[in-house]
């Protein structure tokens, strides 16, 4: 059973990560690269909108993407791991697992490491003023496992007292907050800070989406 899971993991993990590597490089790279200049003042924040606009796109390398790719990869193999897991313990416990369920475990990874975070501490560009590091840190591992908690709570729940209960941790997090720096302010234009927070956002829905799909379908084949 242990090599069924790596492999359905490395597999999963691996296809996932290329497409999330993709999607990175074509769709938020150049935001980030943008947000640099004027990190760097090379562009300026209400500056002279007829100056000429910097090549975005011949500032890109093959080593930063191949870095964004590995970093991808990795990153989505190790989640693969807790994934497949997690599915194997759920079919020993007589839940049915298919490439269409697989959506569902998606889409829970998503709001659990992504778009939950998200409502508190937006994905942010190079520039942003953010609050201290430390307790970011703490905030965003605390709302990722509660969302997990809660989510699990209100789908494996029997009872309402379960399905209040789930609902509840779902929410403390933000009801305690996020922390946030005491003024807002910044270099980069809030145009490109939204656009770069909404399509973070979008990348992620995608990849976990591909994620819960392939983990399933690995680990249905290992199995078979």
């Amino acid at each position: 059973m242990l090599k069924n899971l790596v492999y359905s993991a490395l597999f999963a993990g691996l296809a996932a990560g290329v497409i999330v590597a993709a999607m990175t490089i074509f769709m938020l790279v150049p935001t980030i690269l943008e947000a640099e200049l004027y990190e760097t003042g090379q562009l300026i924040h209400f500056g002279d909108v007829n100056a000429a606009m910097p090549d975005i796109e011949a500032e890109q390398d093959w080593a930063r993407n191949g870095l964004t790719a590995l970093y991808a990869a990795t990153i989505y193999i190790g989640f693969a791991f807790v994934m497949v897991a997690a599915m194997a313990f759920a079919q020993e416990k007589g839940v049915q697992i298919t490439t269409r369920s697989g959506i569902l475990w998606g889409l829970a990874g998503y709001a659990a490491f992504q778009l939950s975070p998200a409502m508190g501490i937006a994905p942010e560009l190079p520039g942003m003023i953010s609050a201290e590091l430390v307790p970011r840190q703490i905030w965003f591992v605390g709302t990722v496992v509660a969302t997990l908690v809660g989510i699990g709570a209100v789908v494996f729940g029997k009872n309402w007292l379960h399905w209040g209960v789930g609902l509840v941790i779902l929410a403390t997090p933000h009801i305690i907050g996020a922390p946030h720096p005491e003024v807002f302010g910044g270099i980069v234009p809030p145009e490109l800070a939204a656009g770069f927070a909404g399509r973070s956002l979008a990348v992620g829905a995608v990849g976990w989406i591909a994620l819960g799909v392939l983990s399933a379908y690995f680990w249905l084949q290992e199995n078979a």
